[in-house]
């Protein structure tokens, strides 16, 4: 039965924060328009009525930017009357939010909890490795307002998971960074690796990107982090383990014990090769991936129904282009694991050969410390919830 997942953003590139390594800032200024516009209501109407038109079980709306809260309390409150409205089929849905946090308030996190919407929350760690980067559109420091978010949730029972850029300065702070997390009790968190973007070679040409990770210093980072979040998940199983809180989640790690028991990776950049899933921005035009909202990749707009869209031509184009496999992956101890890295660091001029992976080196790095426990992580998923069924 036919489901899906559409990633919405509803203020385009538009954000009330300037942060110094924004992916999609740096996408936005390589498209004909850097801004595609705020969605109007006749638009939002559209998606919603072309998405329950298509999915037969579940759907998930989710809602990113720039920064989607631009587009008020008063649109999202219309999404879910409209959810409401086109819903006949009694399709299970779920709504997601990435933000800043910048903009919430008591309404809000009223507003997010009665709903229950899961927010994804951007934090980069304690106030000197955060405020580093994120800064509002004034140059103001930003970790402040974002901890006062936190507290909100905290209080209306928001259900929120923490968002984590990781630069070359991050790197040197591991251990910092993961007690941080631990002490304030975050139930998960997601680690992304500020990398070079191949769209900064667009119109102004090629810009070295002071942020980005080396993938030595990367690899490293991943083990002291894996070090201290798999001695806390050992003790927990213990019968006088610290059972209070629990041990935090982290996205990559709970995706590659997944992968060791046999299971697909639920993260779409670890399963090897792309699928072609909707982004919709704020003009209602369609692309099939965040990382790729650029104008070459424009599927067409929710005039068209999804299920065309997804077999378009080219939908199909996409996703054959990230099936190649650079030939050393072939002989890789660990491509059970990496399966080549997401499409997005393996970028290649037309006509070339497969590229590497761009973090290659670190992955090798990290599997050669962990394989070993990931593997062992697998064998309990088995015993747990056993062989995974399709």
């Amino acid at each position: 039965m036919r489901a899906a997942s559409i990633l919405i953003k509803p203020a385009s590139a538009n954000c009330n924060i300037n942060c110094e390594y924004c992916f999609y800032k740096c996408l936005s200024s390589n498209r004909e328009q850097y801004s595609l516009g705020f969605m109007k209501e006749e638009t939002l109407e559209q998606l919603i009525k072309q998405a329950f038109a298509y999915v037969e079980a579940h759907v998930t709306f989710a809602f990113q930017g720039g920064e989607p809260t631009l587009a008020g309390l008063s649109f999202f409150r219309r999404v879910l009357e409209l959810q409401q409205k086109y819903n006949t089929k009694g399709i299970h849905v779920e709504n997601t939010i990435q933000t800043n946090g910048l903009l919430m308030d008591r309404e809000w996190a009223e507003f997010l909890a009665k709903h229950q919407i899961l927010v994804g929350l951007s934090l980069d760690g304690p106030r000197e490795l955060h405020d580093r980067y994120r800064k509002d559109v004034q140059g103001n420091p930003t970790y402040d307002r974002v901890m006062e978010t936190v507290a909100l949730f905290e209080e209306y029972g928001v259900a929120y998971n923490i968002l984590s850029v990781v630069t070359a300065h991050t790197c040197a702070h591991a251990k910092e960074l993961y007690q941080f997390y631990r002490e304030q009790h975050f139930p998960f968190v997601q680690l992304i690796p500020c990398m070079n973007e191949k769209q900064r070679q667009g119109k102004a040409g090629a810009q070295a990107n002071a942020y980005a990770v080396e993938p030595e210093q990367y690899g490293h980072f991943l083990c002291e982090f894996f070090d201290l979040w798999y001695g806390d998940f050992m003790r927990s199983l213990k019968p006088s383990g610290e059972q209070k809180y629990g041990v935090m989640d982290v996205r990559m790690f709970s995706n590659l014990a997944q992968m060791a028991a046999g299971y697909p990776a639920e993260e779409c950049g670890m399963s090897g090769c792309c699928t072609c899933y909707f982004v919709v921005e704020g003009d209602g035009s369609v692309y099939p991936c965040d990382f790729y909202c650029m104008d070459e990749w424009k599927l067409g707009t929710i005039a068209d129904s999804f299920e065309d869209l997804l077999v378009s031509e080219k939908a199909k184009q996409f996703v054959a282009v990230s099936q190649p496999k650079h030939k050393k992956c072939a002989k890789c101890a660990h491509f059970s694991l990496c399966r080549g890295g997401c499409r997005r660091w393996r970028e290649t001029e037309a006509g070339e050969e497969p590229a590497l992976n761009q973090l290659c080196v670190a992955y090798k790095i990290f599997f050669a410390h962990t394989k070993g426990r990931i593997l062992e992580l697998g064998k309990l998923i088995r015993r747990r919830y056993g062989a995974y069924q399709r």
